[in-house]
């Protein structure tokens, strides 16, 4: 089915006009936002929110998010941004960390909830899976940057890897395993489980149907980015043996959990009453 990725070289730039650059991983990104927000759009009227509170909400969300996925990659490899500034603002080049654009989508949530009074948990049901949707179509800009990719692989849909992008001790290897494919696969599951799910329960969306939702998120993308750290090769810290990706993930697991236990809880209080 993506056998046309092993013979395939993609490049970064889309098209030059003058001083004006297009690139790939840009483009990816901006129809990454644009979809999320379609979806959160057609969940707001499931969820009784007004449209014009979200389209306000993914302003908010644009900049936190960006900024905390930057933020987040800047602290990962700080020694290189250290020593090369201006590669802190060219986030073209790749470089938006999910776990930090979470996080940094977590805390703009929250404020914005808090400025609105609105349910936070509702406001994070409701975006989530717009967010696993433009995670399926953003990871193709790791492709045509050439970044992310996993170990030497023989498979029919492997993606060859110019020398330059290469690390030193695979530097004799061509072709890769394409993780950002296994991550844009597994999250466009994600999403059509989450969507499904509101669809669901949409005449009676309540606060533990949103806990649930937003819970099923964190748990299965945590899961599938822990799994996919065990065939990346690219340079990240590493804590008690695990990739900081994994730490980050079993944190958001254990959250994860926490939501799921408390949803159940409600619903056995709810029923004996």
């Amino acid at each position: 089915m993506f056998t046309f990725l092993h013979s395939f070289h993609p490049i970064s730039v889309l098209l030059n006009i003058g001083p004006f650059t297009l690139h790939w991983y840009g483009l990816c990104l901006v129809l990454a936002i644009t979809s999320a927000i379609i979806i959160s759009l057609k969940l707001s009227v499931w969820y009784k929110i007004n449209r014009n509170i979200i389209l306000d909400l993914a302003i908010y969300l644009i900049i936190g998010g960006v900024l905390g996925a930057r933020l987040y990659e800047i602290f990962l490899e700080f020694p290189y941004y250290s020593t090369h500034l201006l590669s802190i603002f060219k986030i073209w080049e790749g470089g938006l960390a999910i776990h930090g654009a979470i996080i940094g989508g977590i805390l703009t949530i929250y404020y914005f909830a808090k400025k609105n009074k609105l349910s936070l948990i509702s406001l994070t049901s409701l975006v989530v899976p717009g967010l696993a949707l433009g995670q399926a179509i953003g990871r193709w800009g790791n492709w045509f940057n050439q970044e992310l990719f996993g170990l030497p692989s023989d498979l029919a849909w492997s993606i060859p890897i110019e020398i330059t992008h290469r690390p030193l001790a695979y530097i004799k290897y061509e072709y890769f395993q394409p993780t950002f494919l296994y991550e844009s696969m597994g999250s466009l599951l994600i999403f059509l489980i989450l969507f499904s799910l509101t669809y669901l329960w949409r005449k009676n969306l309540n606060f533990r149907h949103s806990q649930i939702i937003t819970a099923s998120y964190l748990l299965s993308y945590s899961v599938l980015r822990f799994s996919l750290e065990f065939i990346k090769i690219d340079v990240t810290p590493i804590f008690l043996g695990l990739r900081w990706p994994q730490i980050a993930s079993l944190i958001t697991i254990i959250i994860a959990i926490i939501l799921f236990i408390s949803a159940f809880r409600d619903t056995k209080k709810s029923k004996s009453l």
